[in-house]
C-alpha cells in the first residue's frame, strides 16, 4: 500500500486541470490567496473605495502592495478600476461579478473564523 495522498487529475467544466501547473485558474487563486488579495476582496464587499481608503482600511499594508495587489485583481478580472480626471487624479476600485463571486466565500471563511476564535484574555 502506497503511502500519502493520492492526487487524482481534477478537471474543471471548461476542461482544463486544476492541478496542472500551466491552468490559468492557477494564477487567480494565487492572487486571491495571496497575503493581501483577500483582505482587498473582502474590503471591497461591501462599497467601493478610492486608492487610499482601501489602504486605510487594511491595516499593515504598504502602498506598494496594495497597489501590485490591485493591478493583479483588475487583471484577473476581479476587481475594476475607475479614474477620474482631476488633479491629482482620484481612482476609484470596485469588485466586479466575478469579484463579488469570489469575496462572499472568503468573507463566508472569514466570519467563520472570527466565530470561532477563543476570547481574547486581558493583556
Amino acid at each position: 500500500m502506497r503511502e500519502g495522498a493520492q492526487l487524482n487529475r481534477v478537471a474543471t467544466s471548461h476542461g482544463r486541470e486544476v492541478f496542472h501547473t500551466d491552468c490559468p485558474a492557477r494564477e487567480v487563486v494565487d492572487h486571491v490567496t495571496s497575503r493581501w488579495g483577500v483582505w482587498v476582496l473582502i474590503s471591497l464587499r461591501s462599497n467601493d473605495l478610492r486608492f487610499y481608503e482601501l489602504r486605510d482600511s487594511i491595516q499593515g499594508i504598504s502602498e506598494k502592495m496594495l497597489a501590485q495587489t490591485l493591478r493583479a485583481l483588475v487583471q484577473d478580472g476581479l476587481v475594476w478600476r475607475e479614474v477620474e480626471p482631476t488633479t491629482p487624479p482620484q481612482v476609484t476600485y470596485g469588485l466586479t461579478d466575478f469579484g463579488q463571486d469570489i469575496s462572499e466565500p472568503l468573507t463566508d471563511l472569514f466570519d467563520r473564523i472570527t466565530q470561532r476564535l477563543p476570547p481574547r484574555s486581558p493583556a
